[in-house]
């Protein structure tokens, strides 16, 4: 592997970052995640990315061509602007390493939706709705094969939708969002606190059939063929691409939420619901493509192989 022939791509969550050494091929030779300081701070986050990156460089021949990140919030190309869940304000993208090479910032749902356009479930697509559910739900619109950031940045919040004006309060102090009731969470807890029980997961409700499992799937079901539905009627995607953890439960998903969005949409047809092709490794290989057009190579990625997701050489 020669100099610049590579760069960093690294994808940081609320919980953990995955990282990882991605070449002008589109070739993932080295990844690996680490947990996010989030309890010690906002200033311990940025010192952990930087040493993620620094560690991650390392392992490189030469120095990487330039360096990518996703991370949630409000982010322009060249500043973390805000992060609710990481404490941050206005942090520019130089303050995230200490190499002296190109950096780019993305949102991470944007991110995540970038590469699944480039590489992924929405390959050849010129607009479609990336959709991941997992602990809260956001979504990247995908507009000419590019993601969507609005005027301000805020574009995709589509969790937070009211899809039961008159529902829950969510944590964003709306009242009946669709993240309230059909992200992963939200499934798991409103199960929870009708059981009577604690800690109990989204899959565990999927997979259960006692009636309390069954109301409260069927609530969240509802919910996401509402704000899905809307959605279509503004912006006619060609497909929707479920992701995230919740798009694990397969059928028992995409069967009901396709049956509800074509009733919902009494004069037109729906479109296709698809799953997401790229999973866990969406982030990453969108910090990946950040990472390239940081560099002056923004033409990298359309020619990458369709499973670009290889053996690391370390993990």
């Amino acid at each position: 592997m020669s100099a610049n022939s590579f760069v960093v791509a690294l994808d940081v969550g609320g919980t953990s970052m995955k990282g990882g050494l991605v070449s002008d091929s589109g070739a993932v030779l080295l990844s690996e995640r680490r947990p996010t300081p989030r309890a010690d701070g906002p200033d311990a986050v940025v010192a952990a990315i930087s040493t993620f990156i620094s560690d991650l460089a390392g392992s490189g021949d030469g120095a990487p061509a330039g360096v990518g990140l996703a991370v949630p919030g409000l982010v322009s190309e060249h500043s973390a602007i805000y992060a609710t869940n990481l404490g941050w304000r206005d942090v520019p993208a130089t303050a995230f390493t200490t190499l002296d090479v190109p950096v780019m910032l993305g949102h991470d749902v944007r991110t995540g939706g970038l590469a699944e356009s480039t590489l992924g479930a929405g390959r050849g697509l010129s607009d479609f709705l990336f959709l991941p559910i997992g602990t809260g739900i956001a979504g990247a619109l995908i507009i000419r094969g590019e993601p969507y950031g609005g005027s301000s940045g805020w574009a995709g919040e589509i969790g937070h939708t009211p899809v039961f004006p008159d529902g829950e309060q969510c944590a964003c102090g709306q009242f009946g969002c669709l993240e309230t009731y059909a992200s992963a969470a939200s499934v798991g807890r409103r199960y929870s606190q009708r059981a009577g029980l604690e800690g109990v997961r989204a899959e565990q409700v999927v997979s259960s059939d006692d009636p309390i499992a069954i109301e409260v799937w069927d609530e969240a079901v509802e919910a996401l063929s509402l704000a899905l539905a809307t959605y279509t009627l503004l912006l006619d995607p060609s497909v929707i691409v479920l992701g995230g953890g919740l798009a694990e439960a397969g059928p028992a998903l995409f069967d009901p939420v396709r049956t509800r969005l074509v009733k919902r949409l009494a004069f037109r047809e729906a479109p296709p619901l698809i799953p997401a092709a790229l999973g866990v490794d969406a982030g990453m290989l969108g910090a990946a493509l950040l990472g390239w057009r940081a560099a002056g190579r923004p033409e990298l990625g359309p020619g990458w192989a369709v499973d670009v997701r290889s053996e690391p050489l370390v993990s």
